[in-house]
């Protein structure tokens, strides 16, 4: 029997960054390398996307920025 597994992994990244756009671009940059240089993630778990919001602490520590 064929059985679908939908899966997320959820993190949080803390890095020093000049901005939150270079900050979401260093974490891509560094997951994706991890994902092309393990194919089982895309191969056998189907793994499709990467995703993540920079925030900065205190704004809710939810991902959401207060304004």
């Amino acid at each position: 029997m064929k059985v679908k597994i939908h899966w997320i992994i959820d993190g949080v990244a803390e890095i020093e960054a000049d901005s939150e756009a270079a900050a979401e671009a260093l974490i891509n940059d560094q997951l994706s390398q991890i994902v092309n240089a393990n194919p089982v993630f895309t191969e056998t778990l189907g793994a499709r996307a990467i995703q993540g919001k920079a925030y900065l602490p205190g704004s809710g520590e939810d991902g959401s920025s207060s304004s």
